[in-house]
């Protein structure tokens, strides 16, 4: 039974107020391939199961709260959940079953246009994507993740071709991802797409800095500056599309 599928968790947020619509409970999974430089859970990375939870167990956490989740429902983040897409597709399949809203928060780095059935299936009980496009040039996304972006814009225009709703996020790091050749190029890739329900320009933030110093890991961007609010709105402009955008806390 699908119940007993266990999958290997960080964390569960009970509270979540940015991560889909409503108030949400999300759960963090453990993992990911990708070394974003600006990361700002560099502890999810490892692939662990120091703590498991089964589908059973998390539909149980969110019955406990769930008259504090006002027009929200689960959304899964990590990390990176599609590193276990058995299990994501196990737990949004049940809730489902119970019209809990689900939305998977991911990079679609794994995502392979050559052999889908897996993600053929996971969209059927998905009601929302919160796709985070880490840098709209392949050679730039190389540099900051360690990985090209061809898997993840693919998982873009499938999500598209499959009328998933999307939520676009992309972090604006000054000198990175701000330029504006960046920018339009990503406006332009955007405005392919049909399913695009909000776009989130979120500024970076170097919150995580006591996060790294306590794994004992270097700080990526200790020279690089935080982005602003009037950085958003620069950025939002540049892009040239019409969308709902909204910044971090």
């Amino acid at each position: 039974m699908y119940k007993n599928l266990k999958g290997n968790i960080h964390s569960v947020e009970t509270f979540g107020t940015v991560d889909g619509p409503g108030i949400r409970m999300v759960v963090f999974l453990q993992g990911c391939p990708m070394r974003c430089r600006y990361c700002h859970n560099p502890d999810t990375w490892e692939y662990s199961d120091n703590q498991q939870l089964s589908v059973d167990d998390i539909l149980s956490k969110y019955n406990s709260i769930k008259e504090f989740l006002r027009n929200g429902g689960i959304t899964l983040s990590g990390g990176e959940p599609l590193l276990q897409i058995d299990f994501v597709t196990e737990l949004f399949k049940a809730a489902k079953s119970y019209n809990i809203h689900t939305a998977l928060d991911t990079s679609g780095i794994l995502f392979d246009k050559n052999n889908t059935s897996k993600f053929d299936e996971l969209i059927k009980y998905t009601d929302l994507v919160l796709l985070d496009i880490k840098h709209i040039n392949d050679e730039e996304h190389k540099k900051l993740t360690n990985f090209s972006n061809k898997n993840c814009l693919s998982f873009a225009e499938y999500l598209s071709d499959n009328n998933v709703p999307v939520w676009i996020r992309h972090v604006l790091v000054p000198g990175i991802t701000d330029k504006e050749e960046y920018l339009k190029s990503l406006g332009l890739f955007l405005t392919s797409l049909k399913n695009i329900k909000a776009i989130d320009i979120l500024p970076y933030h170097d919150m995580a800095k006591e996060k790294y110093k306590k794994l004992n890991i270097k700080y990526p961007l200790e020279n690089i500056r935080t982005a602003t609010k009037d950085d958003v709105i620069k950025a939002t402009k540049i892009l040239q599309v019409k969308l709902l955008y909204k910044t971090s806390q």
